[in-house]
């Protein structure tokens, strides 16, 4: 099994702060990093002389021994994605189309409380555009690199594309991102992260570019559970107040519709090494059909929930700036154009009937437990020559953690692949409102995977 990602984590970076004596140094290494060709199209924005001022604020506080210096993330780099409000800063969302938009005017919440337990902003991350995929391509800012192979030129995932390669390459410790059906984790499974999408009403939205308001939730990708807890505890504004669970107590369901469909013989070997570890340590594994999972593509017409919410906030762009779109994006807008208010309506009402069955199907069980997604990060050249290729892998990519969102859930993914191998991801989720619990169990599988 594979070790939690060598990358930037809180504690080597504080550790690397000692070492250098000042936050600010440790920011400038970083900063020389994301002018490496590997960093290339991390960042859609990435502004020096703010952050320097940022860390060097952060810096002054440490010598005056003033408040500041007792926080969660004080002086430490962040990375945020494209379709958070930042002060005087344009909310691109990762699109051209909103190039000459008015600036925002204040901070999106969680951008205000990142700073306020000390964070400095890296910069904008690349995502794919209006996080409208899982694949990580933008055609107008380039794709970021998926750091797992330096010879093949492999996607990131999406739509957190520059948020999860941020991580990877350790320029921040941690990358706000958003997930509508996977965003943080698809890319924390395909570059060997940690990706947390907390149920949706834990972390506010406000200031954030929305895709889907009924299913986009605002989470992180980090290189390690702890670092996704503390993470969490500072744009929740509520810890989670989450220890190792005992996993000799715990019950795991293992769906067996739809999530192991297709599977890569890689992803089946790593998910079977998984679950075979967690025997080892007591826990009960109980394989369940949970059918209710393979009536979601039927449920979820016409046009879908984020097809159609995301038709009204961006109908009046496809219309008058087609050309300036992704097409591809552009095409899924155009799914929902037909869909009328009472389709609408029901695909709410049908959404609420389907989480009351599988929430009491679940009942008994601590969490349940899937493949992130069914495949290794695939090149990026074929999806770009073939639309039809781009939709096949975007489809398998999203399959798995969309399922979460639909249920209002919550969900880790853990990396767990054998050393040397491409990146897999285990997805450990539950229902709403059992983040704490989770959070717990996440703790506890992480360090079973990593000692074998």
């Amino acid at each position: 099994m594979a070790l939690p990602s060598s990358g930037l984590n809180i504690v080597a970076a504080r550790d690397r702060v000692a070492q250098l004596g000042s936050c600010e140094a440790l920011l400038l290494e970083l900063l020389d990093g994301a002018r490496r060709p590997e960093a290339h199209a991390v960042y859609t924005s990435l502004d020096a002389a703010s952050v320097l001022a940022a860390v060097r604020a952060c810096d002054a506080a440490t010598s005056a021994q003033r408040p500041k210096h007792g926080l969660a993330l004080h002086g430490l780099p962040v990375s945020i994605k494209d379709l958070f409000d930042e002060a005087g800063v344009v909310t691109a969302a990762g699109s051209i189309i909103r190039a000459n938009d008015a600036p925002a005017v204040a901070d999106a919440m969680v951008v205000a409380r990142l700073k306020s337990a000390g964070a400095v902003i890296t910069g904008r991350t690349n995502m794919t555009e209006f996080a409208f995929s899982g694949v990580g391509i933008n055609p107008h800012h380039g794709t970021p690199r998926n750091p797992c192979d330096a010879a093949v030129h492999r996607i990131p995932g999406g739509s957190s594309s520059g948020a999860a390669v941020s991580v990877a390459l350790g320029l921040a410790v941690a990358g706000l991102g958003s997930d509508t059906g996977g965003s943080l984790r698809i890319p924390a499974a395909l570059c060997g992260l940690v990706g947390f999408k907390p149920t949706q009403s834990r972390v506010p939205r406000d200031g954030a570019f929305e895709l889907s308001r009924s299913l986009d939730s605002v989470g992180a990708i980090t290189n390690n559970v702890a670092d996704a807890i503390t993470f969490d505890a500072v744009i929740a504004d509520e810890p989670l107040h989450a220890a190792p669970a005992d996993l000799s107590r715990m019950r795991f369901a293992l769906p067996q519709t739809v999530l192991l469909d297709s599977l890569e013989p890689k992803v089946s070997q790593a998910y079977e090494a998984a679950l075979r570890r967690l025997r080892d340590e007591g826990a009960t594994l109980i394989e369940i059909a949970l059918a209710e999972l393979a009536e979601v593509p039927k449920l979820n017409t016409p046009g879908g929930i984020v097809g159609t919410e995301a038709y009204a906030v961006h109908r009046a762009y496809v219309d008058e700036r087609r050309a300036d779109f992704d097409p591809r994006v552009a095409a899924r807008i155009d799914l929902a154009r037909n869909v009328s208010a009472a389709d609408t309506i029901q695909l709410h009402d049908r959404r609420r009937a389907w989480i009351a069955r599988v929430e009491h199907a679940l009942q008994g069980f601590d969490a349940f437990l899937c493949p992130t997604v069914p495949i290794t990060a695939p090149a990026v050249q074929p999806l770009i020559d073939s639309t039809e290729e781009f939709f096949r892998i975007n489809a398998l990519l999203l399959r798995n953690p969309s399922l979460v969102n639909y249920l209002d859930g919550c969900a880790f993914s853990l990396p767990c692949h054998a050393a040397g191998e491409m990146p897999v991801g285990l997805m450990v989720a539950s229902t709403r409102g059992r983040d704490q619990p989770l959070a717990s169990i996440a703790l506890m599988i992480e360090a079973v995977l990593a000692r074998a």
